[in-house]
């Protein structure tokens, strides 16, 4: 039984281990941290239980096609329950908006916003279905390492309508022109890592992924997504090893034949990277074995970092739905301040996330789990000072929106940023998302998914194909797992 060595048990390492062990092959993971998830990590604290990064359930179609892969239902893991209203919008002024689940409820206030909106709402998302229909079942399934595989008329009809070479900016003024409805459209975007204007209008399926297909939550919190990922691995024969820094890759005449970590030497007939590409190939492989030199990942447009607070509070906060972004100050501004000069946001925009409000069980009874994220631009410096300044900028809005003191209720407090995204996860520049989805890092305009000078080594996640995101790098991790049966066998 030929061995493989997998790297890194985020998502996609764990979905590229369970389809090798799948396929027959003796598959070994080894983990630097002490639990599997990579950013999907999660800690107890002073009764609490905080999800460490992800905490948005979409398209729940590709973790139902996940597990069916191996005869498995989501629900032999973890329960779903489909939030309503799915979060709120909190604009200027602290005007609140709540997004019903339901085509038919966001029809209506569309509708109620802008007259006529209602049916421009329903043909935008007739066209964000196609893109999303052909989008994600058909061309993220596609490893991008040859410009054949996307050589067909059929093809090029589709990434005509697909709208690839317009922006998503100039798309969705096709159809709206009133500025509240134009948020809320352009919101997923920033889960793209890039502005509207940047970003392909492909992408409009991701509002068809939110408002068609629902915001999820997985009961207990978004780790459990990755405890059954761990045990469909191991049912499946994959071993995991925590702790185990993985420091080397000895490789002969262009072949990998061992991995050699902080603890041990495993022995190798193929290795897939989960663990951040760049690190990879910058301290693990190094220059003679690398695909991409330094100037061109300095060339890269990184999607954001991140600025989180975790945070504990003794009672139930009023108003706060389980998922609210505050729009309340200037999106360009703070976009100018992530991509075109990047600096700490002079006005930053956030996410507030209380899982608490939904699960009772990630709290202790009558208190709060608050989750907070400023999207920051990449390799800043990071200091206990900033993180204060930033901590206090947030809680003085939360505060005044929903009414009551908070900060003096937090027992317990927890920050996150670049220089805990590099310690954990050895992240290019203390990214949290990877690269940007612009439309000149998009499919074979990635990093490749096989090292072009080692015949046994592939690469998977957000740095690759098909992109950043949970059910991206499930995908990235499946696809890995094809490429590399179909050239070892």
């Amino acid at each position: 039984m030929k061995k493989v060595i997998v790297i890194g048990a985020g998502f996609s390492g764990l979905a590229a281990a369970t389809g090798l062990a799948d396929k027959g092959y003796d598959v070994t993971i080894l983990e630097k941290n002490s639990m599997a998830g990579g950013r999907a990590r999660v800690f107890e604290a002073e009764g609490f239980t905080f999800d460490m990064g992800p905490s948005w359930y979409w398209m729940p179609d590709i973790f139902d096609n996940y597990f069916a892969k191996f005869n498995k239902k989501t629900s032999d893991y973890y329960d779903l329950v489909r939030l309503d209203p799915s979060y709120a919008v909190i604009l200027e002024g602290n005007e609140t908006i709540a997004l019903p689940a339901g085509v038919d409820k966001l029809e209506a206030l569309f509708e109620e916003m802008e007259s006529g909106s209602g049916a421009k709402f329903r043909e935008f998302l007739r066209q964000a279905e196609y893109k999303y229909e052909v989008g994600i079942n058909k061309f993220v399934w596609k490893p991008s390492r040859s410009i054949s595989e996307f050589v067909s008329v059929k093809l090029l009809y589709d990434v005509v309508r697909l709208d690839v070479f317009q922006s998503f900016a100039k798309h969705i003024r096709k159809f709206f022109t009133d500025d509240k409805i134009l948020k809320l459209m352009e919101f997923p975007i920033l889960f793209l890592g890039a502005t509207p204007e940047n970003t392909p209008a492909m992408y409009s399926l991701m509002n068809y992924a939110e408002m068609q297909l629902g915001t999820w939550y997985p009961m207990g919190g978004m780790h459990k997504i990755v405890q059954g990922m761990v045990a469909l691995a191991e049912e499946k024969g994959v071993k995991i090893l925590y702790n185990q820094e993985v420091e080397k890759v000895v490789i002969n005449n262009g072949i990998a034949k061992q991995v050699i970590t902080n603890q041990g030497t495993f022995d190798a007939d193929a290795v897939v990277a989960s663990a951040d590409y760049h690190h990879v190939e910058d301290k693990i492989l190094g220059q003679n074995y690398r695909n991409y030199d330094e100037e061109y990942w300095d060339k890269r447009v990184m999607a954001p970092s991140s600025l989180l607070f975790y945070l504990g509070v003794n009672k139930r906060i009023p108003k706060l739905l389980h998922h609210n972004l505050f729009f309340d100050e200037d999106f360009s501004l703070h976009a100018h301040e992530i991509y075109t000069e990047p600096k700490w946001p002079s006005k930053p925009l956030f996410y507030a996330s209380a899982p608490s409000v939904t699960d009772s069980s990630v709290a202790p009874e009558g208190c709060e789990n608050i989750f907070l994220l400023i999207p920051v631009a990449p390799d800043l410096e990071d200091t206990d000072e900033m993180r204060e300044k930033y901590y206090d900028i947030l809680m003085e809005r939360l505060e005044k929106y929903c009414g009551t003191s908070i900060r003096d209720a937090v027992v317990y407090k927890r920050s996150y940023a670049h220089h805990d995204f590099k310690q954990d996860y050895h992240a290019f520049k203390g990214n949290a998302y990877g690269l940007a989805n612009t439309l000149m890092q998009t499919a074979l305009l990635k990093p490749t998914l096989k090292n072009k000078k080692i015949q046994n080594f592939y690469y998977t996640g957000q740095l690759t194909v098909p992109g950043p995101g949970v059910p991206p790098s499930l995908i990235s991790g499946l696809l890995v797992a094809n490429e590399l049966d179909k050239e070892m066998r």
